[in-house]
């Protein structure tokens, strides 16, 4: 008879201390949610102790997590290093390392980095005893029956972290930073799980749709998080995505078929900024939307801004529209989320290039941070 694992506790049942060790468990220090052993340890190190300032690396992740909740902060950075979901090129695992470096010290309070073992994706996709080895490979300190209640795949990983957080934590909103496209999915269900989700809206930037309800029979990754969000929110344009000029089908497919709203980039770019955030700002209402969650993609952004990402597309927005609508969104409406994912920093030979997404990417975290703290302007 084929061995069952154990499910994972609900983090309801939890205490608050069981759930500040599971967090404890599953996050690393910024930076550190990529493995390493030798090669690049010590380097990756000194990033973290630069960006967080005062930084003791022998002191248990969970404590600075403990402290960190404890203090009650409206939002927080959480970081997904793995791009196992990218079905074209990887190198977006590295995006997190090099936003953190762009911004300096860290601009809000950080929980760390998922840890992400690189060869794995979702739970569903793995035998029984792969999962039980990286168990025992991440956690042989655990009691085996705890452990074996433990995900290990980063999609599993970040999920679980989301609900924990949920549970403990339930006013902190996050800021993801990606990893490919695939990680706005752990973060972003949960929250379309809970009450009032006739009320939510996803903003989404893009050049692609992601709209696939699965992609060479994998049901979850870059290309098919939206179609599943979708689902959650029960279509009713209550996502609506912008920049798209990437597709196998017209505009009038996915908005027919999938009750979608979309604003294709040349629509944007004929709007310009202020025109385009107020086309956003009243579709939403317009869709009786009260809350928010923005997911950005870097490649909605044209590939002059934007080249160091596995798929680069000219013709695409300006920051200056992204920005405009982030804004004009966060006035508007509550905010439960937001990420920025796909930056792959070594993708791009061209230095200057590189360089200059990075910029772009760090420019987009500020903004969505800041619009994220401040909240909706009280009426």
């Amino acid at each position: 008879m084929r061995e069952l694992l154990p499910p994972s506790p609900d983090p309801g049942s939890l205490s608050a201390d069981e759930r500040l060790d599971e967090l404890g468990w599953l996050l690393r220090p910024p930076g550190q949610g990529i493995h390493t052993v030798s090669t690049g340890k010590r380097e990756l190190l000194d990033k973290t102790r630069a960006y967080l300032g005062e930084f003791d690396e022998q002191r248990a992740w969970r404590e600075h997590i403990a402290e960190l909740i404890a203090a009650k902060p409206k939002v927080a950075i959480l970081a997904i290093p793995s791009d196992t979901g990218a079905g074209i090129v990887r190198g977006a695992a590295r995006g997190p390392e090099a936003i953190r470096e762009a911004l300096g010290r860290a601009p809000a309070p950080d929980l760390g980095d998922v840890f992400c073992i690189p060869h794995l994706l979702d739970e569903p996709m793995l035998a029984m005893g792969q999962r039980m080895r990286c168990q025992d490979a991440l956690w042989p300190e655990l009691e085996v029956g705890r452990r074996r209640t433990l995900p290990v795949s980063p999609v599993g990983m970040a999920e679980r972290v989301r609900r924990l957080l949920l549970a403990h934590a339930p006013e902190l909103t996050l800021f993801t930073l990606g990893g490919d496209h695939t990680v706005t999915w752990p973060v972003i269900a949960p929250l379309l799980e809970l009450d009032r989700v006739h009320e939510v809206g996803v903003v989404h930037f893009d050049a692609h749709t992601d709209l696939l309800p699965e992609r060479l029979g994998i049901r979850i990754c870059f290309a098919t998080w939206a179609f599943h969000a979708n689902a959650l929110l029960g279509g009713g344009e209550r996502m609506i995505q912008i920049g798209i000029r990437a597709s196998a089908r017209d505009r009038g497919h996915w908005e027919r078929e999938l009750e979608v709203r979309q604003i294709w980039a040349n629509e944007a770019i004929e709007l310009g900024a202020e025109v385009l955030a107020k086309r956003v700002v009243e579709h939403l209402h317009f869709r009786g939307i009260r809350r928010v969650y923005v997911s950005n993609d870097i490649d909605g952004t044209d590939a002059h801004w934007a080249a160091a990402c596995g798929t680069p597309e000219p013709g695409g927005l300006t920051p200056a529209m992204v920005v405009a609508v982030i804004q004009a969104v966060g006035r508007e409406f509550e905010l439960i989320g937001a990420d920025l994912v796909e930056l792959a920093p070594g993708l791009s030979l061209d230095r200057e290039a590189s360089a200059r997404s990075i910029e772009t990417a760090a420019l987009y975290t500020r903004e969505s941070l800041a619009v994220l703290a401040a909240g909706k302007l009280q009426e």
